[in-house]
């Protein structure tokens, strides 16, 4: 995305905000190291788990030939043999999520240190901020991506896989909770430590998707891509963390900016990112939402 971009990030700590942040190019510095490697780990696994979903066909057609077969053995058989993958692998992905979010506690850990302010953080720490970007990204991409099949199993596993995939947006759900909890466990670390991460996360991904001089040096289309999903995905974690969320007018995240930033964007590329703003986000329907920011939102 050649290589170096500047970003112009709003003066949240009250220092000058212009710094490089390399989304594809960070390698991390000797302290950044131990949290980069474990999270590298579980952000190469991630890579096998898209790449499993989607090639995920489900077993939709052998379920319903077995039930409306019921006595024919054969078609039992291989409704069975069709079914028995797929919970192995829904069950793979079940517990990817909770590595998952063990990560992000941890970049968040380090990432929202009281040691130096969140702007430094992400100047300071491009590789683990980068990191932050590649799990927002997988997040919203593997929502993009779930399968809808479900499947019991008697088990108690069974019955936390079923709350997870009942839900629209498993992944990204298990990313707020996990901030959430991240906030309520830290209580000696300031809440604004953690929002400001997010926020300045939201305003550098808004600034290179609306600038020309940035975007034009993306080196494809992927890294627009890559940038909305970031974009979005702190914009939903702020909102569940901050106790007035994001689309309050005294929200640091600039909202009309970034929904608007979505919508110049063609519409098939970003209807899903759109619709997780509307639907998984926990204060837009609040009555200190503006009536502009909920318009801007509706459903053409």
């Amino acid at each position: 995305m050649g290589n170096l971009i500047k970003v112009l990030t709003r003066d949240i700590d009250n220092n000058a905000g212009n710094f490089f942040l390399d989304f594809e190019n960070a390698q991390p510095t000797e302290a950044e190291r131990a949290v980069w490697e474990q999270v590298n780990e579980v952000l190469m696994e991630a890579l096998a788990i898209l790449d499993d979903l989607q090639s995920y066909n489900g077993a939709g057609e052998e379920i319903r030939q077995a039930i409306q077969n019921p006595s024919e053995d054969q078609v039992q058989e291989r409704a069975w043999a069709a079914v028995v993958p797929l919970v192995g692998k829904l069950k793979k992905f079940y517990e990817f999520s909770l590595r998952l979010e063990g990560s992000l506690h941890g970049l968040l850990k380090a990432l929202t240190s009281a040691r130096c302010s969140p702007t430094q953080h992400l100047e300071q720490e491009q590789a683990l901020a980068r990191q932050f970007a590649e799990i927002l990204h997988f997040t919203l991409r593997f929502d993009e991506l779930k399968a809808e099949e479900e499947n019991e199993v008697n088990n108690e596993l069974a019955n936390r896989m079923s709350l997870f995939y009942a839900n629209a947006t498993p992944m990204l759900k298990t990313l707020s909770d996990a901030t959430t909890k991240f906030v309520s466990d830290n209580t000696d670390l300031p809440i604004e430590n953690t929002t400001d991460c997010l926020c300045t996360m939201a305003s550098v991904c808004k600034v290179m998707l609306e600038t020309p001089e940035y975007r034009s040096r993306f080196a494809s289309e992927d890294t627009v891509s890559f940038c909305l999903r970031v974009m979005v995905g702190v914009i939903i974690l702020y909102d569940y963390v901050h106790p007035a969320g994001a689309f309050v007018k005294s929200s640091k995240i600039e909202m009309k900016g970034c929904i608007k930033v979505l919508k110049d964007q063609p519409q098939s590329s970003v209807e899903g990112l759109l619709n997780a703003l509307r639907y998984t986000t926990k204060h837009l329907n609040d009555e200190t939402t503006s009536k502009q920011i909920k318009n801007m939102l509706q459903v053409n």
